[in-house]
């Protein structure tokens, strides 16, 4: 039985993915455009070359941070929305602790990935406090605290890191970069630390004891209080956690692509983590793969928009209906007569067999 969910779980996402891409073909066959070159472009502009297969990294590598984020609180029961927030917090400590440190090398990157982790995690720690403490909704602190952070930034990138007259920081150090693979594969160290992260955290979600403590939480919170657990403490984990890995996210997206702060920086990183989150089902491994496809979309986009003129917002439209698809689907398979028309179809299968 167990199994079978799983194989459910894997289903529905990867139902939502393909309805989703013959709903933006449909799109495409009424703006007169053929669905299958067009498709043929976009995927030519994620895979064409090995060049285009490392961008396509590049930009899945702060998505899979900020979805591993939103799946880690999830996981707990509690609402993580300032992964953005905690995301920018990271680049902007590590931004600072580059600055003072200069041409540290490999010591310096290694302390400033640290400043930001743990800036992300006191970012992440703030809702859970005053969850645990004051009952506040973790929702709207989280959210309003993105937009602090946002502000903050804007702070150092026009006044106290300005570089000259440009409204954006120094650089980060030449020898704090984070190296990229190869000369032939241009994607940074980050794209392989998102994904052992998120292997490590698929391991002690579902594989220690300290994990099934925390699901049992975001289970059922009451229950997991009378068999004594310390629901506080692990609410509280969850947040700090969180927050950890999206300001690990953010320092990186800072030593390994963008270099700088500046406007925009982290926008948008946030949501499309719990979006990504939420389509793999909370599953870490899930959440790299789905961010992967998000990643693919978006570096195929300006191919497909050159190629067959189609505008770039066919493919949010396409990002926007696997969403909902996958969201939908999860939703109808916790409907109780889906669930007993599931077990009973299983029931009738294993008695003929």
């Amino acid at each position: 039985m167990k199994i079978k969910d799983n194989l459910v779980k894997i289903l529905v996402p990867v139902l939502a993915i393909l309805v989703a891409f013959a709903a933006g073909g449909i799109i495409m066959l009424c703006m007169g455009k053929n669905p299958f070159q067009a498709y043929g472009f976009l995927f030519s502009g994620a895979f064409g070359s090995t060049r285009k297969i490392a961008q396509t990294l590049v930009i899945a590598c702060p998505l899979i941070f900020t979805g591993l984020a939103a799946s880690f609180a999830y996981k707990c029961g509690v609402f993580n929305l300032g992964g953005e927030g905690q995301f920018i917090m990271g680049a902007v400590t590590s931004i600072f602790v580059s600055a003072k440190l200069g041409d540290a090398g490999v010591f310096g990157l290694l302390l400033s990935l640290a400043a930001g982790t743990a800036a992300g995690g006191l970012w992440g720690a703030i809702p859970g406090i005053l969850k645990i403490t004051r009952g506040l909704n973790e929702i709207i602190v989280s959210i309003m605290l993105n937009y602090v952070a946002t502000l903050f930034m804007g702070y150092v990138y026009t006044t106290l890191l300005r570089d000259g007259s440009v409204p954006q920081t120094v650089a980060v150090a030449d020898s704090m970069k984070i190296a990229n693979i190869s000369k032939g594969f241009p994607v940074h160290w980050g794209i392989v630390a998102s994904i052992l992260l998120a292997a490590a955290l698929y391991y002690f979600i579902f594989n220690t004891s300290k994990g099934f403590k925390l699901r049992a939480v975001g289970m059922n919170s009451t229950a997991a209080f009378f068999n004594g657990f310390p629901v506080n403490q692990y609410i509280l984990f969850s947040f700090i956690v969180s927050g950890a890995i999206a300001g690990l996210g953010g320092s990186i997206e800072l030593h390994g692509k963008q270099l700088r702060l500046m406007s925009g920086f982290g926008a948008g990183f946030g949501f499309d983590g719990v979006a990504i989150a939420l389509i793999a089902q909370l599953n870490p491994i899930g959440t790299a793969v789905v961010a992967f496809i998000f990643a693919v979309l978006r570096k195929g986009a300006s191919t497909l928009q050159t190629g067959m003129q189609v505008p770039t917002s066919v493919v949010d439209i396409i990002q926007a209906l696997v969403i909902i698809f996958a969201v939908a689907g999860t939703a109808l398979l916790r409907l109780p007569a889906v669930k007993q028309f599931i077990i009973n179809h299983s029931q009738k299968k294993e008695v003929r067999g």
